[in-house]
């Protein structure tokens, strides 16, 4: 066994760990997470007008997320997010839908690996 060959396999194990490193890190990132967002899960909402405002544990690409409002499976509401919110945050402005029962999809795209995430927060509308 030359001098060459311990030193040959320990860059080769460096390199698989470095390949399983990364790509771990890559399947984490995969998913964007929310952190906290306006409305909060089965919150009650009044007045006008109503901020949407969901802030997730990433950077996403406002121009291709969205906002939708609905009611029933049916959409009620779209908003245009704002372009200008913070680089991890959807955030949209609206008129409130009639009182009931809603719940607000949200669709964002992630701007470090352009996977799209999307999830759903029910709430309702009151007087």
């Amino acid at each position: 066994m030359s001098k060459r060959e311990p030193v040959l396999q320990f860059m080769l194990g460096l390199g698989v760990l470095l390949a399983v490193f990364m790509m771990t890190d890559v399947a984490g990132a995969a998913s964007l997470k929310v952190r906290d967002s306006i409305p909060e899960s089965d919150a009650v909402i009044r007045g006008n007008p109503v901020e949407y405002v969901i802030r997730f544990d990433g950077i996403i690409e406002h121009a291709f997320s969205r906002i939708d409002i609905t009611q029933s499976g049916r959409v009620i509401q779209s908003f245009p997010v704002f372009l200008g919110s913070a680089p991890n945050v959807l955030f949209a402005l609206g008129e409130a839908p009639a009182p009931g029962p809603y719940v607000l999809h949200w669709q964002a795209k992630s701007a470090i690996d352009g996977s799209i995430s999307s999830g759903e927060i029910p709430f309702y509308v009151k007087q």
